[in-house]
Parts: C-alpha cells; structure tokens; sequence
C-alpha cells in the first residue's frame, strides 16, 4: 500500500487539517540508526541556527551523533580523546544507555529551539531502527502536545506509549503498475506495496544486481557515503559487488555504530556483513568481533557466544583465539543475568587468552593485547571480592604499557587501567591513592564525562564535598542529559543540607528516565522528610511498578502509614521489607519505632538490638535506652546511653537522658 497517501488522507481528515505538515521517513534502510531524528534535525537545524546559536551549541553532541552530515554545521564543543587517536585505538564502548541520553538531548533541542513545527508526522516507524523507536517515545513522553502533535504511521499495533490514541485507517495503493521493481529500489526498498515487492523479487538475479548497482553509485554520488547507514550497504549488499564495496560499506557502518553506541544496528549491520565477507579474513573477522561485542552489549549473549565459537573453527590466527578467548570469558563474568555468570569457566577463558598473548611476537601488539587480558581477569577477581588479586593484574598491565608500549600510543587503553586501578584502590580504602591514578585518568581526556562521574564519586568519599560538586557539575555539562550526573548530584545535595536542590536534581532524573529505581526510592523517602506524603506515596507506587516488593520502598510505604495512624498496613511494609531484606538496618529501626509506639516494648528492642548489630549510630542506642528504661531494665538503658555518649558526645537529647539517668 501507499502509506504515505494514507497518511496524507488521515492528516486531511475532518478536525485535522493541516498545511504544510512535514512527514519523515523512518525506515532504517533509508539510512540506519536515527533516519527520522536525522532528518528531524535537519529540517529544524537552519532556523534554530538563526534563533539561538546557544541552543544548537549545548546539543552538539547529539547533533552530531543522529545527524553526522550536520557535523560542518555543529562545531563540537570539546573534543574527546577517542576523536585523536587511530581507529584501532578506540577500545571505548558507549555506556549502555547512551542512546537514552541523546534521546533526551534531541527532545529538549526540539522543545527548545524554537523552529519545531506544531505536528509532524512519521512514516513507517514500525520499521524504524532503536534510535528512533525510543527517541520516538521520549518525544511522546515528554513534549507538551500543546505544542507539538506527533503522528506515527505504522502496519504494526502501536507500543504501549501510545496508551490507545490510534487511528485505523484504510490502506489504499496508489503507485502505477509499470516499473515496479525499479520503483523499489530507486525507493531503497522501503515501498511496501505488495505488487511492487513481487515485482522485485520476480526480476532476474542479475537484473536486480544492476539495479541495486545504479541506485548504489546514485547514492555515492552524493557524498554521504561517510554516514549513510542504511541505504548505501542495503544496496553494495544485493549489488554485483565486484570488488566487496558492499563488505566495506557494511564493515564502517558497523564500526560507525559502535562508536557511537548504536547496538542494534551494529549487530544487524555486522550479521549482513558476514554473509558477504570471506570466512577468516581480516575484515570477516572485524565483522565478526564487533557483531560479537554489540550482541553482548544487548544482552545476547548466547549468539555472541556462537560467533566467538564460529571464529575458533574458522581462523587460526592466534590473535583472533585470544581475543575469542577473552571475549568469551566477559560473557561469562559479565552476563546480565548473576545466576548465568560463571567466573570459574570465564578465568579459564582469560588464562587462555593471557597465554596466547604471551607468545605474539610483536613487542608492542604483545604488551597491548597481553594487558587487556590481565585487565580483564582483574575483573574477574574483583567479582570475587580478590581486590588485592585484582590491583595486583591492573599493575602488571600498567607496567606492560610503559616498557612496551610506544610513546603515545594507546593511550585510551592507558587511561582505563589507571581509571580501573583507581576504583580498585578505592575498594581497598587507600583513597588518597585512588584520587592520583583518577586524576591521571581524567587528565588524559577531560571530556569523558563518566570518568568525571567517577572522580566525584571518590572526592565525595574523601570529605570533599566542593571538590566532588565540582566534578559532577562538569560531567553534566560534558555530556547530553546524563541522569546518572544529576542523581550524583542529589545525593551530595542531601547530605550538605539542601534537601529542596535534591529534590529539584531528583526529579530532573526520573523526567530523563522514568524506569530508574533509586531515584524513586530517594525521592519518596525525601518526600517523607518534607512532610509531601501523597507525592511521596505515587513514588513508592511508581517504584513498586517497577520492582515489586523492594524493601526501601516498603520501608518508605511504613514511614508514611504510620504517622498517618494506619499501624497495620505500616507493619505490613515493616515485615516486607525486612524479611526481603534482612540486613536493611533503617527497615529494623522504623519497624521498632512503630513497635515501641503500639505497646510492643520487647520488640522493639528486639528489632533495635538488630539494627546495631547492622551498624552502630548513637540514635539507635538512644531509642533502645529509652525502650530499656520503659521496662525497668535500667542498667541496661544506662549502658546504652553511654555508648550513644560516646558515639556523638555533642547530642543534648543524650546528654539530658545520661544526666537524668
């Protein structure tokens, strides 16, 4: 069918008239990952320009991620490491969710820019690629539709963020008869009218090879081959393919997308190139070592697996088997799943690697590759609690670098292994140790803003509070909206006294990402402080949709229902949460407030005394005093108030109880 006619049929209907409405294309064979949100961005980049140059300039990493053909237009405002080094050089892979935080940098530029139209509309974005599907659903989320109407038009039943608001509309075909198959591919195979599509594929192989080639050197023609994802390798894959254009244009599209995170359209861009590639060449096997890291990095780890088994039959390069062989071994400490690791099997895998890297005989390829290894069996230890283990294999690969490695090379791979010893040395309580090899790491590149996330976290640990605003206030401004910054940020906001700046930072975090937890759970238990019970009850609601008996959020639920009297449903969020967890100390001291307030003195000092076990604090020892004096145990409520003295001799409540007493 036509959709674009049934989309312009719907757009005209009765109530929805419009002019000039623009509709975008979202197939991701047009052009890979982001085909809608580049051409959004486009359309909207001249007049936002014009508006407000500051507006372009704070979004120009997303910018310039969706829409690389935009990146002579968006001038990068810091340039990271990974931008200056050689292509083999870049180990970096994106953070998970990084897609999420250019998702959000899109939607706040549309919001903000000023050049947004009042509706758009999107074709095909059921066969949209990952980028748009969640971009799609962060617009719908967050814009005001006041202000801007999105329309999808999709053969697919909508995803739940559409919550019922679809239209049925009639398919109708509107595209004539003759030259249907050229049609389809002139259309980069995105028209999905059935007569077309069996026109096709009715079509001599060779005539197809042709038509793919005209439509491939079209393309080329323009320039764009550096960022057309989609199109251009859909066309060099189902050309004639002389010289394995289609392989190589496959093979930067998946080096593209990796760079940039785009998983999904990594692993199916590296799927297409192994079918074309020759079994155990170099660029099969970069194919095959990218698709492999994208499908772990989606949690597929059963396929990468296979993938990582293929090349061992296939190659005997030993380079390609010790990278099969580390690669292996972080499925196995890395799987998503705690129950499916299996750390024994995997530091039987990264033995075998460290053994294979041990006999290159290149000094500099030996030193590079025998580090990662042995920085990837640190991992390991580490998930075994050997931190010392750990920093042991991280020193070794640190040696390796600076007496084999030449001068100035790889040095991202430099800066992860002191980044890497820094966490491990925090881990070991030497923190002022850690803070040098992080500044080291930072030093390196000051741009990666999640290493700036992670010297906060140090500086915050060391007492340093500024030090660590500081930090986290940088990363925020490194990087599209980072959720993970401002829940940083609201932390150290709690606890230096402003609860108003946390809150303000805590919402920032669940209006970039609704589905973090922990957000949740401080924003309701803020709320409870701040006296905004109902708030804090839809954030317990809201975190319990998304994990159903968490004991911090049942926590939060009982110190909300019993100050408002309702003793039974209280305890009932006691009992959840402490027998979900055990040893939540904070569960163990409200259940033996509530207790101590309905009579129960015996269990509150029960539940008291295993809060002490859990971690002494002078108020719990002052609680259970009190609770020892109400049953005639003086001695012992004595004894409690002196330890509380002892604990924090600046408390005047204490103070009075021991004089009293």
């Amino acid at each position: 069918m036509d959709r674009r006619k049934v989309l312009r049929d719907l757009l005209a209907a009765p109530g929805t008239a419009r002019q000039g409405i623009p509709v975008f294309d979202a197939h991701r064979r047009l052009r890979g990952p982001y085909t809608f949100g580049g051409g959004l961005l486009a359309a909207l980049l001249p007049a936002a320009s014009q508006r407000s140059s500051l507006v372009v300039g704070r979004h120009d990493i997303e910018i310039r991620a969706a829409a690389p053909d935009l990146r002579d237009r968006v001038a990068a405002r810091h340039e990271p490491l990974e931008a200056r080094v050689p292509a083999d050089e870049r180990i970096l892979v994106p953070a998970p969710r990084r897609t999420l935080r250019l998702a959000n940098g899109i939607t706040e530029f549309v919001r903000d820019c000023g050049a947004a139209p009042p509706i758009i509309a999107v074709d095909n974005a059921d066969r949209a690629d990952a980028t748009d599907r969640e971009l799609l659903a962060t617009l719908l989320r967050r814009c005001d539709p006041q202000r801007l109407i999105i329309v999808c038009c999709s053969t697919e039943p909508p995803p739940p963020f559409f919550d019922g608001r679809e239209i049925k509309a009639e398919s109708s075909t509107s595209v004539a008869p003759e030259n249907l198959a050229a049609r389809y591919v002139a259309a980069d195979g995105v028209l999905d009218d059935p007569r077309a599509v069996d026109a096709y594929h009715a079509l001599p192989a060779a005539e197809r090879a042709r038509l793919h080639d005209h439509r491939a050197d079209e393309l080329a023609a323009t320039g764009l081959t550096s960022w057309t994802l989609g199109a251009i390798p859909y066309h060099r894959e189902h050309g004639s393919d002389p010289r394995g254009a289609g392989v190589a244009a496959l093979s930067a599209a998946l080096d593209h997308c990796m760079r940039e995170g785009f998983l999904d359209a990594a692993a199916d861009l590296g799927a297409r190139g192994l079918r074309l590639a020759e079994p155990g060449s170099k660029r099969w096997w970069n194919l095959l070592q990218g698709t492999a890291t994208a499908l772990a990095g989606l949690g597929r780890t059963d396929e990468a697996r296979d993938l990582y088994d293929t090349a061992r039959r296939t190659s005997v390069d030993p380079e390609v088997h010790a990278a099969c062989a580390y690669g292996t071994a972080m499925l196995d400490a890395r799987h998503p799943d705690p129950a499916r690791r299996d750390l024994g099997r995997a530091e039987g895998w990264v033995n075998e690697a460290i053994a294979i890297s041990h006999l290159l005989p290149d000094r500099a390829v030996r030193a590079f590759k025998l580090g990662f290894d042995l920085n990837g069996k640190a991992l390991i230890e580490m998930r075994r609690g050997r931190a010392d283990a750990a920093l042991a294999l991280v020193d070794q690969a640190i040696e390796l670098a600076g007496r084999d490695l030449p001068p100035g090379r790889h040095p991202i791979h430099r800066m992860v292994l002191h980044a890497n010893r820094a966490q491990l040395l925090a881990r070991l309580g030497r923190l002022p140790e850690a803070l040098t090899e992080m500044d080291t790491a930072v030093t390196a590149d000051p741009a990666y803003p999640d290493q700036r996330l992670d010297r906060g976290n140090l500086l915050y640990r060391a007492g340093r509070p500024e030090a660590a605003r500081a930090e986290y206030d940088a990363a925020i401004d490194l990087s599209p909206p980072l959720p993970e910054g401002y829940y940083n940020r609201a932390q150290l906001l709690l606890a230096t006294g402003d609860p108003h700046g946390a809150k303000a930072d805590l919402d920032r975090v669940l209006e970039l990402d609704p589905g973090y937890l922990d957000a949740y759970i401080n924003r309701a238990g803020l709320l409870v402080q701040l006296g905004l019970d109902e708030q804090a009850r839809a954030d317990v609601a809201a975190g319990l949709a998304l994990a159903p008996g968490n004991p911090h959020l049942s926590c939060v639920l009982g110190q909300i229902e019993a100050p408002a009297g309702r003793h039974a449903q209280a305890r009932a969020a006691y009992d959840l949460a402490v027998s979900n967890a055990p040893d939540l100390a904070p569960a163990w001291a409200n259940r033996a407030i509530l207790r101590y307030e309905t009579g129960d003195l015996e269990g509150a000092v029960a539940d008291l005394t295993r809060a002490i076990e859990l971690g002494e604090q002078a108020t719990l020892y002052y609680n259970r005093a009190i609770a020892l004096k109400d049953l005639g145990r003086h001695a012992d409520a004595g004894a409690d108030l002196r330890r509380a003295h002892d604990l924090d001799p600046d408390d005047p409540d204490i103070r009075a109880a021991l004089a009293e007493s």
